[in-house]
């Protein structure tokens, strides 16, 4: 057995520990056979990224789950693993090439630029990896994969290939989000929508009729926040229900500036509260326009380019950015009188999520998978229950996503990234798609082929990403084969969409099984005001930060305790606090109990009288406090193997602590100490094995949650079988611990305890100054108090323990104290000078009873009451409340001792 360090301090072990679990290979699955596989495969953070807050978050539960299951027996593989992140990572490659090349992504060749992308990921791409570790994740780094790697890249062209084959992938014209700033499409999923203040402008198209039809008006009024676009018109759109309107359906308006004919239509998706509800259709610009340019076979007619510049409809605006143009349009509109009025106006934007540049929906040729039926499969796979998600009201955000999809575009314009595997025949046009490069064209033979240019949405690969992690598409692989699918996929509530939707398409139709079982979902990590985390606010912390200060367990402890799934966290350094006291307490403990062990070989010889063959103690050495503590443990035990598995970490968390500080630390160590320091060996080693036995099953149950201090105490306790905590036997429930009777006797004599330690303190009577207790109750309470004499006079700090049947026989200045149905009494003489103290009560009295009147008379004071703030009224009030319970508790004493 070591000696345990005097002074706690994370820095002395937790990077010494990691380096030596990764060095023993205690992260890598165990492939017993006969083991039950258990498996997790780590949401690739981008290769560029940087730890924050979520990432901790989200890794501390994976981590928590895979320390319990390796734990609990399972073959357990955690796969790490990072993705390439197609339009981050080529946004800081811009960057960089403009910042110290002087380049633009047009000044170089793709081969030239992919090469400083690699350059960027061999420098950066290591260093959330780094981080991880300080953390403390135990995943296995040898099956660390990218989203890049040959072999996921291999899955991603098996993948194109199989869906285009099947039909499901095609390319085609049709409306998609398109970023002027990034220069490629983004999904839906990636459009951020933020509120801006901009204006309504109220145009007036005339309508064309005869000059006798005085029923029809002169000018149809419609309302728009994107002004520039009105040159691409191609309709104006009423309501059909719209009353307002009707004798106007069918006929033509005249466009302003352009002076183009467009027709007036009806169409049910005009909203006719909004502005005048009629509105202008711009079948190139806008997705709802899109479709009701598709339904009455509208033309579309671009406006401006995929850099948001104007094209060349109104020659004087040619060249012009949209909003150049806007200026001199409205200009324009207000010249010929067509303008009619402009509003203030909020209005939701969609933004790139990288960027933040305005989205531009536009139509372009693009590559897309069919979703219909694929959502529908990953829908009913949730609705019948094959696979959970967790909390089960995020449901909901699952299902609207997968009942509403539209084909999702899969092409990016970027380089970095997975290339589309088509080759287009330079001869015959014919697109052919192929697992390996052609060498000629399947359709007339050609050899003049060239592969397209765009590469595929990140998403796209990581959908892939639970099952080509582990060798798909060779389904003997050895991982495949044991870990898929994989038992939970731990993310956060705004990625459902984004990847855990496609995640399960994908799954389904490639391999036919579910990618997971359960979706876990927790929420965000907010400041202490319940803010979310962001530069512009400057409440972000630094993961790192946090663990050079309190260490790696401290910060899960503050992550987890209090928790619920799916429900935000505020972080508060009142929590780091707690965790810190908490290790600093348990290492107290085990320099306690290790301290006072006697030496192994006593402990080794003397093991075998104190255990039972089967595991279970002798009774003939367990005293009451023992069996209580056992029963206790074995109660926690259940709880948190049953919270863990329902995933209430937060949960099991907060009872691990609560029986460790309370029970174990505050209680039962105190309760041992007399037997600790007795003189008889065997009473010596006897508690020293329960406290050992205990203690060692509550580090077991706390390492998933605070891994590093709970090994480097472990590693100094009796450790016979040289087993070690990462790779230790979880705790199991033994009946033969069931004390339920000796539990409720010492919860009796805790009670006791307590309350004559409040009377103490309410006296202010030293621990050290000792008095007879005289007990009056029943003889079954009165052998459980014979029972446990020993700790009862240490901790109630009393010298003797007598009893008696009769209350006229207690001392008449006794102080009473009950708990249940056992009265305690304590001469009043052995604790106080009797003058004195009706001395000290007095004078207590007397300063009260000012009190109380001064709050009286401020109480009863009509100005101040129809003056003073409400929160100051209200603080008087509690003052008056408190010192009229101190007065009623002073003269209660005062009567007691006269």
């Amino acid at each position: 057995m070591e000696k345990i360090e005097n002074k706690f301090n994370p820095k002395d072990f937790e990077d010494r520990i990691y380096k030596k679990w990764e060095e023993e290979g205690a992260f890598k699955p165990s492939m017993k056979k006969g083991a039950k596989p258990y498996s997790i495969v780590m949401p690739p953070p981008n290769i560029t990224g940087k730890l924050h807050m979520g990432h901790a978050l989200d890794g501390t539960i994976q981590d928590i789950l895979i320390r319990a299951k390796r734990m609990q027996g399972y073959n357990t593989l955690y796969l790490p693993g990072t993705d390439h992140a197609s339009i981050a990572t080529e946004v800081k490659v811009v960057k960089k090439m403009k910042d110290e090349e002087g380049l633009t992504k047009a000044d170089v060749t793709r081969e030239e630029f992919l090469k400083r992308a690699w350059d960027w990921t061999y420098e950066y791409g290591s260093t959330i990896k780094k981080q991880q570790r300080k953390l403390g994740l135990s995943c296995d780094w040898s099956k660390e994969r990218f989203t890049l790697d040959e072999g996921l890249s291999k899955a991603v062209v098996e993948q194109f290939v199989r869906l285009y084959e099947k039909g499901l992938i095609y390319k085609g014209k049709r409306m998609i989000n398109w970023c002027p700033s990034c220069h490629t499409t983004i999904s839906d999923a990636e459009v951020e929508y933020e509120t801006e203040k901009s204006h309504l402008w109220h145009l007036r198209y005339k309508i064309i009729k005869n000059a006798d039809e005085k029923d029809i008006p002169d000018y149809v009024e419609v309302a728009t926040t994107r002004p520039e676009t009105m040159l691409g018109d191609t309709a104006v759109a009423v309501n059909p229900k719209d009353k307002r309107y009707t004798n106007i359906v069918g006929r033509k308006a005249i466009l302003p500036i352009v002076n183009r004919e467009i027709p007036i239509i009806a169409d049910d998706f005009v909203d006719m509260e909004f502005g005048t509800g009629c509105v202008k259709i711009t079948p190139a610009h806008d997705p709802n326009d899109y479709q009701a340019g598709l339904k009455h076979n509208l033309d579309i007619i671009e406006v401006f380019d995929d850099s948001s510049i104007m094209g060349d409809i109104v020659p004087e605006y040619k060249g012009l950015t949209t909003i150049e143009a806007r200026e001199k349009i409205v200009e324009k509109l207000k010249e010929i009188g067509a303008l009619v009025s402009i509003e203030d106006y909020e209005h939701n934007v969609g933004k790139c999520y990288r960027c933040h540049s305005t989205i531009e929906p536009r139509i372009s040729d693009q590559w897309f998978i069919k979703m219909k039926d694929l959502a529908k499969r990953a829908a009913d796979e949730v609705r019948n229950g094959d696979v959970r998600i967790i909390p089960k009201k995020y449901e909901s955000m699952y299902f609207n996503w997968l009942d509403n999809i539209q084909d999702w575009c899969i092409s990016r314009q970027l380089w970095w990234g997975h290339r589309i595997p088509a080759y287009y025949c330079e001869k015959c046009g014919h697109i052919n798609v192929s697992r390996e490069a052609p060498t000629k064209c399947e359709k007339c033979g050609s050899d003049k082929l060239h592969q397209d240019e765009d590469t595929l949405d990140t998403w796209f690969s990581s959908a892939l990403w639970p099952f080509s992690t582990m060798g798909w598409p060779d389904e003997n692989a050895e991982l495949y084969k044991t870990f898929y699918p994989t038992n939970v996929l731990v993310t956060g509530f705004d990625i459902i969409t984004f990847w855990v939707s496609r995640m399960m398409t994908q799954g389904l139709e490639l391999t036919g099984k579910k990618p997971f079982d359960d979706v876990l979902i927790h929420g965000l990590v907010r400041d202490s005001q319940g803010r979310k985390m962001s530069k512009s606010l400057g409440n972000g912390i630094d993961p790192l930060e946090v663990i050079d200060k309190y260490g790696a367990d401290a910060l899960r402890f503050s992550l987890i305790s209090g928790i619920t799934m799916g429900n935000d966290i505020k972080f508060m350094t009142e929590k780091l606090d707690q965790a810190s006291n908490f290790a600093n307490k348990i290492w107290n403990a085990a320099k306690f109990i290790i301290g006072n062990l006697e030496s192994e070989e006593e402990i080794r010889e003397f093991y075998n009288k104190v255990f039972n063959k089967d595991g279970s103690y002798n009774d003939k050495y367990l005293k009451l406090e023992d069996k209580w503590i056992l029963n206790k443990f074995d109660k926690l035990v259940a709880d948190v193997t049953r919270n863990i598995d329902n995933y209430d970490l937060g949960v099991a968390l907060d009872k691990i602590y609560a029986f460790m500080w309370n029970e174990f630390c505050d209680w039962y160590i105190e309760m041992c100490k007399p037997r600790i320091y007795s003189e008889n060996k065997e009473t010596r080693i006897a508690v020293e094995l329960v406290l050992d036995y205990v203690f060692e099953g509550c580090l077991k149950l706390l390492h998933p949650f605070m891994p590093f201090v709970t090994t480097e105490i472990y590693s100094k306790l009796i450790r016979f079988d040289g087993e070690k905590l990462i790779s230790s036997k979880w705790p199991e429930v033994k009946t033969e611990f069931t004390f339920d009777k000796e539990e409720n006797d010492v919860e009796k004599i805790k009670k006791l305890i307590t309350e004559i330690r409040n009377v103490r303190s309410k006296m202010n009577v030293h621990p050290s100054q000792k008095s007879k207790l005289i007990i009056i109750t029943n003889s079954e309470n009165e052998k459980v108090i014979k029972e446990a004499e020993e700790f009862l006079l240490k901790l109630a700090s009393a010298s003797e323990i007598t009893f008696e049947n009769d209350e006229k026989v207690i001392p008449k200045n006794a102080i009473s104290i009950v708990a249940d149905d056992i009265k305690a009494f304590i001469p009043f003489e052995e604790l106080v000078d009797l003058d004195e103290e009706r001395k000290r009560l007095e004078a207590e009295k007397k300063k009260l009873e000012a009190e109380v009147e001064r709050s009286n008379k401020i109480l009863s004071n009509k100005g101040f009451l129809a003056k003073a703030p409400k929160e100051k009224v209200q603080e008087e009030e509690a003052k008056k409340v408190k010192y009229e319970a101190m007065l009623n508790e002073t003269i209660a004493r005062l009567s007691s001792i006269k």
